[in-house]
């Protein structure tokens, strides 16, 4: 029947060459009952947290449960499209000089027996990118053991070959995994800073009421513990003047009075002076509106991932670079956080005021760079993804190619490399992305978090009635009654026109 010789062929390469045709029906069924069911489970947990999230009115936090999901769905569609595109791309030849260029590893030049390096192989899986074999001075490609022979004619190999789209296939589930674990952390530890804040919050509820009823509380403004702990001496020279904000932001970078600062000025300037109002828990609402923009993939930062993989080149250093330049950009933010709460106590004692209780600070978004302050989100997004994703491509580089492949030439450098991604990770987190959800109150602009989800709903609707009113007539209901809408330049009226 001529299965002689595929037996001894099948039996001599092992089960690894069987197809599924040749593979127990028990087999295929056992794979696939253990696949379904991870995923089963996986899709009801997400769906258990969403519905969580809704019955305690965490909006943004399922709002950004549903951006994770979308992410996974994309990173789901791209291993498709690979699963089903594998049998062209490794079709795509490409000359020998073209494919020995840009290699994110040394091009080894060697002569190996294909034949007696068969057990070679087999210790080395997943090991080994590709050797070049010279033999009689002419260089060739050898495939690793278990990937199909390679259509191409001769002098030519494929553009990427079976195995390494495998790998590929492996670090597409990497990004998976790890980008929803690195969200969860990210928010968790937000969430732990802000939650240190509540005990300000009801200290400062408790005290609304004492210096406007106490006359003794009058003093200078820069008499405060707020005015006197950022206007020292050495924030006169701006380059100490960065110095200490740099520093600041590691010891205690959110201290009782900038807290207090800060919450008089938001209530004071978009409320009213003495109303009750829990700025704790809006700066949690505010976080979980920032969290929502941070857990995104924009094409943009898909265009820097492609970008490190393009010049992920032997000698350049790149994975060295990747993990230095968010550092430097969390710092930078950091540091600029902390100038400007730095200013807004300068501007204060130059006014020379004399205040009754907390000083009042002037909010204004052009304390902010280029008067942005979604500026500094997007950098504090664009550092979390570039951390992240260095370190899962080190995560990937371990589990595929081991701690001492040629990605890991110097090994010191890996362990300040994983340090740093570490730390990155935990400064944003738990230091700088609470800072911004603070600090970016004192632009001119409230956020709609402001309100509470139903309130918020509430008045975009009597603004919705509000504006089909006036365009049935201009000053006339449908019932012949004056229409009564906020006026224009009234607090109301602000306040609706921020929420747009």
């Amino acid at each position: 029947m001529g299965g002689g010789g595929e037996g001894a062929a099948a039996a001599e390469g092992g089960s690894a060459s069987r197809e599924l045709d040749q593979t127990p029906t028990w087999a295929v069924a056992s794979v696939c009952a253990v696949i379904i069911l991870i995923s089963i489970l996986l899709e009801k947990a997400l769906h258990h947290i969403g519905e969580w999230f809704t019955k305690r009115r965490k909006k943004p936090l399922f709002e950004a449960l549903e951006k994770v999901k979308a992410e996974l769905m994309i990173l789901g569609f791209i291993s498709l499209l690979m699963t089903f595109g594998q049998s062209y791309i490794t079709k795509i030849c490409i000359s020998h000089a073209a494919a020995d260029t840009m290699l994110p590893c040394r091009l080894k030049k060697e002569t190996i027996d294909t034949e007696g390096d068969e057990s070679h192989d087999v210790a080395h899986h997943h090991r080994l990118l590709s050797d070049t074999v010279v033999d009689l001075g002419v260089k060739r490609r050898v495939l690793m053991r278990g990937e199909t022979g390679s259509s191409c004619p001769k002098g030519k190999v494929s553009l990427i070959s079976m195995n390494g789209l495998h790998q590929l296939h492996i670090f597409i589930f990497f990004l998976a995994v790890f980008h929803v674990m690195y969200s969860a952390i990210t928010m968790a530890l937000g969430r732990a800073k802000i939650r240190g804040w509540k005990m300000w919050e009801r200290d400062a509820s408790s005290s609304d009421g004492e210096f406007s009823n106490d006359p003794s509380k009058f003093r200078f403004s820069h008499e405060t513990s707020f005015v006197k702990q950022h206007t020292s001496y050495l924030n006169k020279v701006p380059v100490s003047f960065y110095a200490v904000s740099f520093f600041r932001q590691f010891f205690r970078s959110v201290r009782k009075a900038d807290y207090l600062a800060l919450r008089h000025g938001f209530i004071t300037t978009h409320l009213a002076p003495g109303i009750s109002f829990n700025f704790q828990k809006y700066i949690k609402r505010s976080l979980e509106d920032d969290f929502k923009v941070v857990v995104g993939i924009s094409p943009e930062l898909w265009t820097s991932a492609l970008i490190f993989l393009l010049l992920n080149i032997h000698g350049w250093q790149t994975l060295f670079w990747i993990s230095i330049i968010p550092l430097f950009t969390i710092l930078a933010v950091g540091t600029k956080l902390q100038a400007i709460i730095s200013r807004m106590a300068i501007e204060i004692k130059e006014r020379h005021a004399v205040i009754q209780g907390i000083p009042l600070v002037q909010l204004s978004d052009h304390h902010f760079w280029f008067g942005r302050p979604h500026l500094v989100l997007f950098l504090i997004h664009l550092s979390l993804f570039q951390n992240t994703f260095q370190i899962i491509y080190f995560l990937w580089i371990w589990y595929e190619f081991g701690l001492n492949s040629c990605f890991h030439n110097n090994f010191k450098l890996l362990v300040a490399r994983v340090i740093t991604g570490v730390a990155v990770q935990c400064l944003c987190s738990y230091i700088t992305l609470p800072l911004y959800a603070l600090v970016s109150q004192m632009g001119s602009h409230m956020k709609k978090s402001i309100f509470d989800e139903q309130t918020s709903k509430a008045l975009m609707k009597w603004r919705q009635a509000v504006k089909k009113k006036q365009g049935k007539g201009p000053n006339k209901s449908p019932s012949g009654s004056p229409t009564t809408s906020p006026r224009e330049g009234s607090p109301k009226a602000t306040q609706m026109n921020q929420l747009h």
